[in-house]
């Protein structure tokens, strides 16, 4: 009967240990332990980057939230393109990561498509799945599309393989239409964008 007893006092104390570990596990880590940046964390970026132009920001990072997930990096920049069917996009920003380290980016990329006018741009882009911060020089290829008249957030996908960029752009300028096109990531500026 003792036995008994100690072989169910023992089954409890097991079933209660594993369920505390197993509720601990399921937990997030702590945000100081984390690599993926919250939907607070780059709104208060991006409002401090962007300015007075905050409620589209937010709006436009939720949406990029809810649909991609947390970002385990992020660019701040600007940048400025053109285009009459064909164009060009030069830009220049600094890549943000939790625990990789911050590294300093260009970008320039061509696109084709109904697609004119002008115009430069403050640029936040969400980085997603990036494996290592070297992994962001290389093209990422999307369709973009614009409607920048006086002012305004836009915003589009890349995507390499498993890793996508997102870029939000408040833009001021006239520009109208979409084209397809990529971005060119590299570590130093060049006017070559292929």
């Amino acid at each position: 009967m003792r036995a008994t007893l100690r072989l169910t006092a023992l089954a409890l104390c097991i079933i209660i240990s594993a369920s505390d570990i197993a509720a601990a596990q399921s937990q997030p880590p702590p945000p100081e332990q984390r690599n993926a940046f919250t939907p607070d964390e780059v709104i208060r970026a991006g409002h401090h980057f962007f300015g007075t132009v905050s409620r589209g920001l937010a709006e436009v990072v939720q949406t990029a939230f809810s649909r991609w997930g947390e970002p385990n990096g992020y660019v701040l920049g600007q940048e400025g393109g053109g285009a009459f069917m064909v164009g060009l996009r030069y830009g220049d920003g600094k890549l943000y990561t939790k625990n990789a380290g911050d590294r300093r980016v260009f970008w320039e990329g061509p696109s084709v498509g109904f697609d004119t006018g002008g115009e430069g741009a403050r640029t936040m882009m969400l980085v997603y799945n990036l494996p290592a911060t070297d992994a962001i020089y290389q093209r990422f290829v999307g369709i973009d599309g614009s409607a920048y008249f006086i002012g305004g957030f836009g915003m589009t996908a890349l995507a390499f393989g498993n890793i996508i960029v997102v870029p939000i752009r408040s833009g001021v300028g006239l520009r109208l239409g979409a084209n397809v096109g990529y971005l060119k990531f590299t570590p130093q500026a060049t006017w070559n964008p292929f």
